[in-house]
Order: structure tokens, then C-alpha cells, then sequence
């Protein structure tokens, strides 16, 4: 079996050494490291990397510059950001995503001592490289019949109508903030119901992605909060560390965010949100699964086909990582599988025109 090569560009002497230790215990990777962005950039023509772990901040040459550097050279090199969890660190995180990384992990605060980080890099970090790289995913997904079709939309009964679309519900993770990008500044301002988000992201990174967000677009885009009523034509982003749902308070719906149990080891998570979104507004909720890995969303996306809502999934060619879109289609729960610059006007079609045989 063929090792996935990992180069490791950090100029702390310490994070270095852990994040060496953790990875090399891995029997299918392989790790090499430099000290700066320019010394990694030269570790690129020597070891010919399948993943480059970039620092955000190193003298010299930093993550942003070598990372553009990365992707004039090689622009399908895998790039994976070592973010920090601070306001300087989340934008610069985003400002790395929007340049090009494939996607980005945290580093583990300074509690708990060096077993606790070695922990959560080895679940944060190894999980990521090896999707990725295309083994995890493979790994995972539901089997495919021998000769079979690339898996397509699940056709409804001739006799289904659509019921009016009174909320969008989107579920997104690896790739999410650049797939976000796309399809919200294509939301026409005057869109006549909310839009829900979950987007796998800790603390901070949300209310940062969320203001980004909201300048690119010509709806209002902000995080999430407790108590806020949805309104037509606004786009709420769950919190980070917090899951989202709905809840009706008389003649309104409002948001409550809460700190239950991680599901699928995410919180927020999609399953939650699109669950409490059924519960509320039923065959009238459009949920919307964009790139991701893993399989949170596909849960929800049973509850949404059961009580006769609608689902549309992006397709593999257009995700980063077709995890969760991929097991909400080969469950036979997609109505529309398509790529991703078709999406925001799929959504406006499907909520415009409400009262029609589904497609």
C-alpha cells in the first residue's frame, strides 16, 4: 500500500516535533518538515508531497505568501492551513481558503499538555489528509454495484406535489466557506423566505465567516443567536461550538442555540438543525447538502424526504470532498444532484415556483 508523503511547514521547533510524532505513528503516512515557507517551498522539489501543512504565521515567509507560491507551482497539491483559534487566526484562515487551501484545522489550545494535543491533531489532522487524498472517503462510502451508473437524483411519484418552500436549509464542511461564496451572493435580495446554514467551523471562525459573507452578498448574512426571529431574505449561520434550531414563539420562528452532546461528532450539527426545521414548517423545508466529508446532514435529509420536503445535493465532480452530499445521494434521498455553480438558481426556481410536480 502506497504511504501518503506529508510535508510539515511550521517554524515552532515544538509543533513540529508533535505533529511529526503523531502522523508518523500512522503506518500509511509519511512526514517531512521545514521551519518557514521558503525552506518548505524548496522541501517541495526534494520529497514531491501529497499534503502540505502550512502554518499560518512564520518568519521570513509566511502561510498566506507560500501558499500562493504553492499554487502557482502546483496548483493540485493538497494544502491544509494550521490555524490558530483567535480572531487573527480565523481571518486568516478564511483569507487561505479564499486563496486556495483545500481546508484547515485548529491548534489545540494550551490545555491539557502534550497528550491532549497530540489527541486532537491525530482527530483532527489524520481524518483530513487521508479524505482528502481520496482513501477515508473510499473507505466509507456505501458500496457501489458492480457496472454501475455514477448515482443520480432519486425520482418522486408521478403523482407528488411540492408543497411551498417556506425555509432553505443548507448543511456544508470541507469546502463549505468557498461553496457558501458562490451560492449565497447569488440570492436575489429580495428572496421571500430565510435561509438556515450549518457549517462545520469552531468558535469564531462562524461570526467571521458570517460577516464575509454578508459584504459578498445582497441578502443579510449573519451568525446565528438565540432569540433571533427569521425573517424572508436573511441567511443565519449556526455558532460555532453551539447547535441550531428552530422553534415557533407565537406568530414567529425564532433561533435557539444550545451546547447538547456533539452529533456525529459535530456540533453544530446539520442532523440537529434539519430535524428542528421539519418539526416546524414540515413538507415546506428545501434542505440544500453542499460539500463535506463524513455523513452528518443525512439523517436530517431522511427526515426532510419523510415529511415530503425537498433535497438537493451537490454533485462529486464540484465538491471538494463528496462525503456528505455522496451518502444523502446514494441513499436515494437527492431530488437534484448537480454542481455547484447551478445550485443558487435551483434554489430560487424551487422557491418561487412552489406549487409544481417535482422534477
Amino acid at each position: 500500500m502506497s504511504t501518503i508523503r506529508v510535508l510539515v511547514v511550521d517554524d515552532a521547533v515544538v509543533v513540529r516535533r508533535i505533529v511529526s510524532d503523531v502522523l508518523s505513528a500512522d503506518p500509511e503516512l509519511e512526514v517531512f518538515t521545514a521551519a518557514n515557507g521558503k525552506i518548505g517551498l524548496a522541501k517541495i522539489l526534494q520529497v514531491n508531497p501529497d499534503v502540505v501543512m502550512l502554518d499560518i504565521e512564520m518568519p521570513e515567509m509566511d502561510g498566506l505568501e507560500t501558499l500562493v507560491e504553492i499554487r502557482k507551482l502546483y496548483p493540485k497539491l493538497i494544502v491544509i492551513m494550521f490555524s490558530t483559534l483567535t480572531q487573527r487566526g480565523a481571518m486568516a484562515t478564511l483569507d487561505a481558503l479564499a486563496r486556495g487551501a483545500n481546508d484547515y484545522v485548529t491548534k489545540p489550545a494550551n490545555v491539557g499538555g502534550v497528550a491532549a494535543a497530540q489527541q486532537a491533531i491525530r482527530e483532527q489532522l489524520i481524518p483530513k489528509i487521508k479524505t482528502l487524498c481520496g482513501k477515508l472517503e473510499r473507505a466509507v462510502a456505501l458500496p457501489a454495484k458492480p457496472n454501475s451508473v455514477r448515482p443520480t437524483a432519486t425520482p418522486r411519484p408521478a403523482s407528488f406535489i411540492a408543497a411551498p418552500i417556506d425555509i432553505v436549509a443548507i448543511g456544508v464542511s470541507t469546502g463549505g466557506p468557498n461553496a457558501l461564496a458562490e451560492v449565497l451572493p447569488a440570492i436575489p435580495t429580495n428572496f421571500p423566505v430565510p435561509i438556515v446554514i450549518v457549517q462545520h467551523m469552531p468558535p469564531m471562525f462562524t461570526k467571521m465567516l458570517a460577516d464575509r459573507l454578508d459584504a459578498q452578498c445582497q441578502i443579510e448574512v449573519l451568525e446565528g443567536a438565540t432569540g433571533d426571529v427569521l425573517r424572508p431574505g436573511r441567511a443565519y449561520v449556526a455558532p460555532g461550538g453551539h447547535h441550531m434550531v428552530v422553534k415557533r414563539e407565537r406568530t414567529n420562528v425564532a433561533l435557539i442555540t444550545n451546547q447538547d452532546p456533539p452529533e456525529n461528532s459535530c456540533r453544530p450539527a446539520v442532523d440537529v438543525l434539519f430535524r428542528s426545521v421539519v418539526q416546524i414548517y414540515g413538507a415546506s423545508v428545501l434542505g440544500v447538502i453542499l460539500t463535506g466529508m463524513g455523513q452528518d446532514g443525512l439523517r436530517g435529509c431522511e427526515f426532510i424526504r419523510d415529511a415530503q420536503g425537498q433535497v438537493i445535493a451537490q454533485d462529486e465532480q464540484s465538491s471538494v470532498v463528496w462525503g456528505m452530499p455522496g451518502f444523502v445521494v446514494r441513499a436515494g434521498l437527492a431530488d437534484q444532484v448537480m454542481p455547484l455553480n447551478l445550485i443558487a438558481a435551483e434554489i430560487v426556481k424551487r422557491v418561487a415556483k412552489p406549487r409544481r410536480a417535482a422534477e
